[in-house]
């Protein structure tokens, strides 16, 4: 259900090509909003992650099997190690493409009205002004 799907880009529009991608897994949903915020090394998506208070946090080896899905359908890229945190040269840092941002915004809109229908049909309470 959840299967990124890396697609022959071609024809179509950005948006059919967009939603070719949808739905995305869970934990490539929060590898995309760790990055929109700015380039990162896997645990240190882990951390953003935790620290953003979810419940179920992604092991090592998940995390690093999605990273490795989205850099090969380009929903991220790797980039260069920052210079404060050049102590450990393992540490692979990565960052969102234009694609991945297009993807996580359609992403977050597809919840949204999800979580709008869910609402209208009784499921959660009515949100408050």
């Amino acid at each position: 259900m959840y299967a990124l799907r890396i697609e022959a880009f071609s024809m179509g529009t950005d948006r059919d090509r967009i939603e070719l991608l949808l739905p995305l897994r869970p934990v490539e949903f929060h590898i995309l909003l760790s990055l929109a915020t700015g380039e990162r090394h896997g645990y240190g998506i882990i951390q953003d992650i935790e620290a953003r208070g979810e419940a179920s946090v992604p092991d090592v080896g998940t995390m690093y099997r999605a990273l490795a899905r989205m850099v090969d359908s380009g929903l991220i890229a790797a980039a260069p190690a920052l210079a404060k945190d050049s102590s450990d040269e393992r540490r692979n840092y990565y960052r969102i493409t234009d694609k991945g941002l297009r993807v996580a915004k359609a992403e977050a809109r597809r919840l949204q009205a999800l979580t709008r229908a869910a609402r209208l049909g009784g499921l959660l309470e009515k949100a408050t002004s």
